[in-house]
């Protein structure tokens, strides 16, 4: 990762199972505290709960939804979770036909999702809402475990894709969650510990790898690493997108802002060094930053909770191809996006929306594969709650930006 390129393997794995796994949880008065959630989800599935030696800091991973992290918090079963869910879905036990948003804060995906080289529309279709599906090994399947210890758990899957060119992958998906001990979330942030601020953080390390016969290349379409986490929102929630300093003429555009339509002055504010984004799930609009302005690290400040998310992902230092995901036929299907943020909402007056969520996501570079090769993606994401003057300092110093202009953006 380049804010923390130097971090220790896990260690441990190899030793076999001794993470608990969750099965009666007591429910909390909080509909949203992790033990809640934790328990909700095993009447219905079965989680993995990794914690560190205090029960405190604690995630809950999913096998049966490609192993993502479902939701965190800092204080153990009490605690706030941070991760979005869609219970309603949970609960029914439904398969829906075009995507299951089950909700998880790491959750790993393919791209690109749209263009010429889709793997989310079948060849010849049309690029509309009607004809999208996710694939179902990266939306309804399980990965199967195969390695766990107190605070790790690696799972692998392998399956066939075949992209809207036809181009036909052999693929298998490697993916490691590791809880990181407070030391290693303090130590990436680059930052001194706080001991008013509790902390949890993560990471997900997911490599794919060409297990076919044939080459993967560009001329008939490269696949992309995609995790995108979903964390609930409040009124008071704001997204930090820290942006390289530098022109149009030198960098492009600060910010991709067109996805949905353009998105209305009061809920962006482009910095020279930052750009700020409204996360209250009241409008539906998604940003995207290009290699030539991501800086590895985004972020986002819940005033509400007083809880800061930080997010750093892998990005190489050197000249990379990113999948375009636009759905439509693209003149450039490799000058993507390696980040983006997405706020929910109605995707049209009248309409209900998915739920009250925004999100956070990173992607690999799109590479040509030899068979056997691989590539691979880390996603690291680390909530601190605690004093706002300490969030402060801890804020400006991660993303650049003070808690006065979050608030002051807010109002």
């Amino acid at each position: 990762m380049n804010s923390n390129p130097a971090h220790e393997p896990p260690s441990g794995l190899e030793n076999g199972p001794s993470s608990s796994i969750i099965t009666g949880l007591p429910r909390h008065a909080g509909a949203d505290s992790f033990g809640e959630t934790v328990s909700f989800v095993n009447r219905h599935s079965e989680l993995i709960v990794l914690s560190d030696e205090h029960n405190r800091a604690s995630i809950a991973v999913w096998p049966a939804t490609q192993g993502r992290v479902l939701t965190s918090s800092v204080s153990g079963p009490d605690g706030l979770g941070f991760g979005w869910i869609n219970r309603e879905l949970i609960a029914s036990g439904e398969i829906r036909e075009h995507i299951n948003a089950v909700g998880g804060e790491d959750r790993i995906w393919l791209g690109p999702e749209g263009g010429q080289y889709s793997i989310f529309f079948a060849p010849g279709v049309p690029f509309d809402l009607d004809h999208w599906y996710t694939p179902p090994p990266i939306d309804t399947e399980p990965f199967d475990i195969v390695a766990q210890s107190a605070t790790t758990v690696a799972f692998r899957r392998a399956f066939p894709l075949t992209n809207f060119s036809g181009t036909r992958f052999e693929v298998q998906m490697d993916r490691e969650v590791r809880l990181l001990s407070s030391e290693k979330v303090w130590k990436g942030l680059g930052i001194q510990a706080r001991s008013e601020v509790e902390v949890v953080g993560y990471e997900s390390e997911n490599k794919l790898t060409n297990v076919g016969a044939a080459r993967w290349q560009e001329a008939s379409g490269l696949l992309s690493l995609w995790v995108l986490g979903q964390f609930q929102s409040t009124p008071q929630t704001t997204i930090v997108l820290p942006i390289r300093v530098g022109t149009e003429a030198e960098l492009g555009i600060p910010v991709t802002s067109d996805y949905f339509g353009s998105v209305p002055q009061d809920r962006i504010a482009i910095g020279e060094s930052a750009v700020l984004f409204k996360a209250d799930s009241n409008y539906r609009s998604k940003l995207g930053l290009s290699l030539q302005r991501a800086k590895g690290i985004l972020g986002s400040y819940d005033g509400q909770n007083r809880v800061l998310t930080i997010v750093q992902y892998s990005q190489p230092p050197e000249f990379a191809k990113y999948v375009n995901s636009a759905w439509k036929m693209q003149d450039d299907p490799y000058n993507g996006d390696v980040a983006n943020c997405y706020n929910d909402g109605p995707p049209s007056p009248g309409q209900a929306q998915l739920g009250h969520f925004y999100e956070l996501e990173s992607s690999s570079p799109a590479r040509e594969l030899n068979p056997q090769e691989s590539v691979a993606h880390t996603h690291r994401t680390m909530h601190l709650v605690g004093p706002e003057e300490q969030l402060g300092a801890i804020c400006q110093a991660a993303l650049g930006v003070r808690l006065e202009e979050i608030r002051a953006f807010n109002q």
